[in-house]
């Protein structure tokens, strides 16, 4: 691990340096909750902001390792379009937490609405340069690492690209939960419901392909066609949280309530 976060240093100092800031910050939120009563939604509003911050770390420290393989690309725009968008929603997202207040969702006052508007085009943005960085990992060959760990990042970028953009799903139905409000019963930490459809579990599990896909290839699968089949049962996997979620059928069930949210 050590050697890692060295190497990552040196490939990319600015996105090792962000990543660490909102590895950092979402530490301080998770604190915050035990701190804090402010709730949204029923659940502490300082879990939201933990959420984003710590995916923005992932995200931040993967990118920064991957982009280092591509050649003649313009990493300095890269970083900072990541760190401007990204850093955005964050911020944003916490203002709104420490408000108790939507940050998502909230089309209640025009400034809310247009905030919201530009936390998508951030989002957007951010996914479209992603899947550029994706396209050339396609466009180049890469002589010098394993077949099957670039298979991993293109696979892992790939998907990433699609359950980043499934996030419109919610948007469009200005919901997380389907069949209920948001605020049902969840899951300790992630609070995904576990009584109702919950999309964010296909968001979460398709968009750390990015880090789960290259990871399994280099360390664990040493195949480029194991490599392909296990991001396609992947893929298939995150499909199948998303229509499970779109169905309201809750993926996880506590035993303390059933599929309607009544305690037994």
């Amino acid at each position: 691990m050590q050697d890692f976060i060295t190497q990552l240093k040196t490939r990319n100092e600015t996105l090792w340096y962000y990543g660490l800031i909102c590895l950092i910050f979402s530490i301080a939120c998770l604190v915050l909750t035990k701190l804090t009563h402010t709730q949204v939604n029923q659940v502490n509003a300082w879990y939201k902001p933990f959420k984003f911050a710590f995916s923005t770390f992932l995200f931040s420290w993967a990118m920064a390792w991957y982009c280092f393989y591509l050649p003649n690309f313009n990493i300095r725009l890269f970083n900072w379009t990541v760190i401007v968008l990204l850093g955005f929603e964050i911020i944003y997202i916490a203002i709104q937490a420490g408000r108790g207040q939507l940050s998502h969702f909230n089309i209640s006052t025009p400034l809310y609405s247009a905030m919201y508007t530009f936390m998508a085009l951030a989002a957007t943005i951010v996914t479209l340069y992603t899947a550029y960085v994706g396209l050339l990992f396609f466009r180049h060959d890469f002589p010098a690492l394993p077949s099957y760990y670039v298979w991993g990042i293109r696979l892992g970028i790939f998907i990433f690209v699609i359950f980043s953009f499934q996030g419109f799903v919610m948007g469009s139905k200005m919901t997380h939960t389907i069949g209920g409000a948001d605020g049902s019963p969840g899951l300790p930490l992630v609070h995904w419901s576990t009584t109702f459809g919950d999309p964010r579990i296909a968001h979460f599990v398709g968009m750390h392909a990015l880090q789960i896909l290259p990871f399994a290839a280099f360390y664990l699968l040493k195949s480029k066609k194991m490599t392909i089949l296990i991001s396609v049962v992947y893929l298939l996997l995150a499909v199948f949280t998303l229509v499970q979620a779109m169905q309201g059928k809750p993926l996880f069930i506590s035993k303390k309530h059933t599929p309607h949210g009544i305690i037994n």
